[in-house]
């Protein structure tokens, strides 16, 4: 195994740098500056599209003098993060990981982005994508290959390939990714970090075309739970143009021990599973157990699902691409326009049995919530694959034939980003070769810190 480059000593956490700066302990200015060096010293790995140097630096000296000044400040401020370059950014090159939007250049901020802004972040830069995010792979024509930290060998994951390994390698502290079907959850389970996707509509999210069946959330990366937890504070909320962000209220306040939480373990989901994956869950089942939580494995076939979720996935793939496809073909990842070539076989029945799926994997999970609290996972059914595995094709894992590589890797994640249930990946141990490998958690709608909670009382045991 080949690491590309050697991953951080433990840094300090967001929470603590924020909490320095605030005692005026720690430069703004100077922050920036260390982040901007890292980006450069690990230029290599490829995590970033645009770096926005200059305007971060500006961003920094006003943040200091706000400190100097003795004015309010957000729960975030002065603390540099970096957005992945499928959410708008205004005045901030967005390209989609194409060369269709390649000079594209957003006049206003996403939600979650100006939310981040508002609490004091610093935009550091865009970071890396696979085209339009509608690959499994960590790749795309505008920028090339995003490396694994831990082994140049392996897959990042995707597609918010380029945060997960900026957070990993403290470019960054905090990170926006966005997960259509495991975008945040499977990076961060591939780079040894946390990710989250809350809730539908928790936070709220104007990108997507059809707001009625959104799918796709914006969410937080970060090293730790309480990390991911600060900057989920500060981009949650409602908005009326949102359909679903009426609310973000939640329901189940974070718990104080792990004793009597009813956890359901899922080892598979109708899937074959790494050895060394299963291990790693089932330990950390044992220490749940051992402070108290309540485990009993469970049953469920995600696999089946896997052909309705690719029925949504090519069709949007599809709309999105209808409009360039005569000029920009040839530009664009040609496993992307098979996608889209698919989609526009799809007809309206085919689109309306996917949402019936959808609906019925809906009411399977809230019957398993009736009955437990969280529902943990492996995040991926195998560590980080090897960069020769070509995600459209066939896969193997544990030796057995697996199918393609949604059923075969993750059908623990798109299920809920169909069923809006909320969603998070965290480290859960090594392989023997070392690389990551990540336990999934996930809740009841809106128990969202319910579920950091949890989290952050498993994090130390594991």
């Amino acid at each position: 195994m080949t690491s590309p480059t050697p991953l951080p000593q433990v840094p300090d956490s967001a929470r603590e740098l924020a909490r320095r700066i605030r005692q005026r302990d720690l430069s703004p200015r100077e922050l920036v500056q260390a982040t901007l060096d890292r980006i450069n010293q690990h230029s290599r790995l490829n995590a970033f599209i645009t770096v926005t140097a200059e305007q971060a630096l500006k961003a920094a000296q006003s943040a200091e003098q706000a400190v100097m000044d003795g004015r309010p400040l957000g729960p975030l401020h002065g603390l540099p993060y970096s957005v992945k370059d499928l959410t708008p950014t205004a005045g901030v090159r967005t390209t989609l990981g194409s060369f269709i939007y390649e000079h594209h250049v957003p006049d206003q901020d996403a939600l979650a982005v100006a939310r981040a802004k508002a609490a004091g972040a610093i935009l550091i830069g865009k970071t890396t994508t696979p085209e339009f995010g509608a690959r499994q792979s960590a790749s795309a024509p505008i920028f090339g290959r995003t490396l694994n930290p831990y082994s140049a060998k392996h897959t990042p994951g995707a597609s918010s390939c380029g945060a997960a390994v900026a957070v990993a390698c403290d470019m960054g502290s905090l990170a926006l990714g966005s997960d259509g079907g495991g975008s945040i959850r499977i990076p961060a389970s591939c780079c040894g970090i946390v990710g989250l996707k809350a809730t539908l509509g928790v936070i709220a999210n104007l990108q997507p075309g059809d707001l009625f069946s959104a799918n796709s959330y914006v969410g937080p990366m970060a090293r730790d739970v309480g990390d991911c937890a600060l900057l989920f504070d500060a981009i949650r909320g409602a908005d009326q143009r949102d359909p679903y962000g009426q609310s973000s209220q939640s329901f189940r306040p974070r718990p104080e021990s792990l004793r009597g939480v009813r956890i359901a373990w899922l080892a598979s989901a109708g899937n074959p599973v790494d050895e060394a994956v299963l291990k790693a869950g089932e330990r950390a089942m044992r220490l749940a157990q051992a402070e108290g939580a309540v485990v009993e494995p469970i049953d469920l076939d995600f696999v089946s699902l896997e052909r309705h979720f690719l029925v949504i996935l090519e069709s949007l793939t599809a709309l999105r691409l209808k409009p360039h496809l005569a000029r920009f073909q040839d530009r664009i990842d040609p496993a992307i326009v098979k996608v889209a070539l698919r989609g526009f076989e799809h007809g309206a029945l085919e689109l309306h049995e996917a949402n019936q799926a959808k609906t019925r994997c809906f009411q399977q999970l809230q019957a398993v919530f009736e009955r437990f609290d969280v529902l943990a996972s492996p995040t991926v059914s195998a560590p980080p694959l090897p960069i020769s595995v070509e995600p459209e094709g066939p896969m193997t894992i544990a030796g057995q034939p697996a199918g393609r590589i949604r059923a075969a890797w993750y059908p623990y994640t798109y299920p809920m980003n169909l069923t809006g249930h909320p969603a998070l990946s965290m480290p859960c141990g090594l392989s023997p070769e070392g690389l990551p490998i990540g336990l999934q958690l996930a809740g009841r709608w809106y128990a969202d810190d319910y579920l950091l909670g949890v989290a952050t009382l498993l994090e130390p045991l594991l």
